[in-house]
């Protein structure tokens, strides 16, 4: 086999993978950093397909605790507060530098400070875009300065498996398939950021890019970690609804459209979010998302099975000048956003679950970094649109720092272990032997089952049925391959099977952890349980698999590090021993509490 050495190996080339490639070099420019992609640089993953913006606290008026505290009671009370905080605070930092260092041009006010757009769920108008393709901005950006930095990229290498150190404990590097011949190859390091992004493809309606099927989580479990809130998958509540002959279909319209005065109508043409939430359509995703749900299924929903949007009264001209990406988008599709109405439904978009990680980056197994939808414990219950990029970009950038100045003192290059070297590529290999089989039929299986019993609204019994139906499709995977082939050169059906048992995998652990949270919170809600729970005493779900594929699933309390339920930070001036205002207290430790 194959093998290649490089100091430092990074998984994926969204917003956190090219953040951490900079951020590297620069904290050791003589290290040997190297970027493997499942498809090309610069060209795919999720923060590219980006269209909202980037929250962060610039404006008077504005603050890091008031974008915190949007940040804590949109998830729920269940995100990481040293997580949330550091987000909040260093998005300041990482928006300047995509500015002022990368070169990134965002929209201006006429008074030349950044224009911050109305995005739901916050109580602040925060979001900083380029129009509706904020994504395509970072991420150029990004990928020239990589390029012109001399990172080693290994475009099209698909990571299959994290291979340990002999003895364990320790990462020794990344068993990887160059998918534009078929051969294995074993990629050494001293470092591996985790960074593929999540991507929730296992349901009928998505947006992520076809190329997620949720590798990192996936290799992650097989390699024993643990990973948390992996119920929390979030429904965009406004994906393209264009029929099943394109793959335009589940598409995510911005949040934007929302937050700039769109109404959502039933089919019979009534706005109907005021049933629902006195904040209306500017309410958080999972509460739209369940709102039009709702409206679907007592039969108010559209002739194709969505509701509808509409932007016309507030201008057509202004509609196509503030979202002009969007309205070519429908326009594509055959609607006139600008001055009619478009068909959507809520589709799956993003996965709050993910690695249990800490706030430099490290996860359990030494060596191995993770960053961006990867991980878990950031959001919570619930990620408030235009704080994912700001996670990808502010947590690669730390990754980053992190993986150089560890690798510096304490990195080393590990003898893997042979043995789970030798297995994972029998089990990658597996398909290649077994006769054809209908793997189109498979994923159309698992599509429908995840939308229909593990999705915006759940119930004990759909999920036990889907743990049954989840194992079958288990076994009739495993039960067929590609045929046979000899050319393994861009053999999409062999890629196609190894998605398919990673987006398996990942499925039977979301089905699981919803099935513990026997409580509704974000975008969890069960319709059989759903009473919110004590905010106090609040606990995440950790997600385990055991050498024997079985799933296991306990509870963790949260740690109220810096705010309490009930409490807030939005207050001036609170410094420890002085008095607290507006009925809050301050303990010793710096935690506020309610009085």
């Amino acid at each position: 086999m194959r093998t290649i050495e490089t100091d430092i190996l990074i998984l994926g080339s969204g917003g956190a993978g090219l953040f951490a490639a900079l951020h590297a070099h620069q904290t050791a420019p003589e290290l040997d950093i190297t970027i493997a992609v499942k498809g090309l640089l610069g060209k795919c993953g999720c923060t590219r397909m980006v269209q909202g913006g980037y929250n962060v606290a610039l404006a008077p008026g504005d603050s890091i605790e008031r974008h915190f505290m949007d940040t804590i009671e949109g998830g729920k009370w269940l995100p990481n507060q040293d997580l949330a905080w550091t987000l909040v605070s260093t998005a300041i930092e990482r928006i300047h530098e995509l500015e002022n260092e990368l070169g990134c041009f965002f929209d201006r006010n006429p008074d030349g400070s950044v224009h911050q757009k109305a995005f739901a769920g916050q109580t602040f108008d925060r979001t900083v875009h380029k129009g509706d393709l904020t994504g395509i901005e970072i991420i150029g950006r990004l990928a020239e300065r990589v390029w012109s930095d001399g990172v080693r990229q290994l475009e099209e290498y698909r990571a299959v498996e994290l291979i340990p150190a002999a003895g364990g404990g320790a990462l020794a590097g990344v068993l990887m398939i160059d998918m534009r011949t078929g051969e294995f190859c074993l990629v050494r390091a001293k470092a591996v950021l985790l960074a593929t992004g999540g991507g929730p493809t296992m349901y009928r309606y998505h947006t992520p890019s076809g190329d997620k099927s949720c590798d990192g989580m996936a290799m992650a479990l097989r390699a024993g970690l643990p990973l948390r809130d992996l119920e929390m998958v979030q429904f965009h509540p406004t994906g393209l609804l264009a029929g099943t002959h394109t793959r335009m279909t589940g598409t995510v319209l911005e949040e934007g459209l929302r937050g700039a005065g769109g109404h959502l109508l039933n089919g019979h043409g009534e706005r109907f979010m005021h049933n629902y939430d006195e904040r209306c359509e500017r309410a958080t995703r999972d509460i739209v998302s369940r709102s039009i749900y709702e409206e679907i299924r007592a039969g108010r929903g559209t002739e194709n099975g969505g509701v509808h949007i509409s932007m016309s009264h507030l201008g057509p001209d202004s509609v196509r000048k503030q979202f002009k990406g969007m309205v070519e988008r429908c326009g594509d599709c055959g609607f006139d956003l600008a001055g009619g109405l478009v068909e959507v439904v809520p589709t799956a978009h993003y996965m709050m679950g993910g690695v249990v990680f800490e706030s430099d980056c490290r996860t359990g197994m030494i060596g191995l970094f993770a960053a961006g939808e990867d991980t878990g414990g950031v959001h919570g219950a619930n990620r408030l649109g235009g704080n994912g990029v700001a996670n990808s970009t502010v947590f690669g950038g730390i990754a980053g720092d992190s993986m150089a100045s560890w690798v510096r003192a304490k990195g080393c290059h590990r003898r893997p272990d042979e043995s789970i070297l030798d297995a994972a590529v029998a089990a990658c290999r597996r398909p290649l032997e077994l006769p054809k089989g209908d793997l189109f039929g498979v994923q159309e299986k698992l599509r429908d089952l995840m939308w229909e019993d593990v999705g915006i609204i759940r119930n004990g019994t759909g999920l036990n049925r889907a743990l049954m139906r989840l194992e079958e499709l288990e076994n009739e995977l495993d039960g067929q391959g590609i045929g046979g082939s000899s050319d393994l050169a861009y053999n999409l059906a062999w890629h196609d099977w190894l998605n398919l048992k990673n987006q398996l995998l990942v499925s039977r652990a979301i089905t699981q952890a919803a099935l513990a949270r026997e409580n509704s919170r974000g975008a969890h809600f069960r319709e059989d349980h759903t009473q919110f729970g004590s905010a106090e005493n609040s606990s995440y779900t950790l997600v385990t698999r055991s050498a024997d594929n079985q799933i296991k699933v306990r509870h963790e309390p949260v740690c109220f590090t810096r705010v309490r339920p009930g409490a807030t930070l939005i207050v001036p001036d609170l410094p420890t021993g002085e008095a607290v205002p507006l009925g809050l207290s301050q303990s010793a430790d710096g935690v506020i509490d309610a009085v």
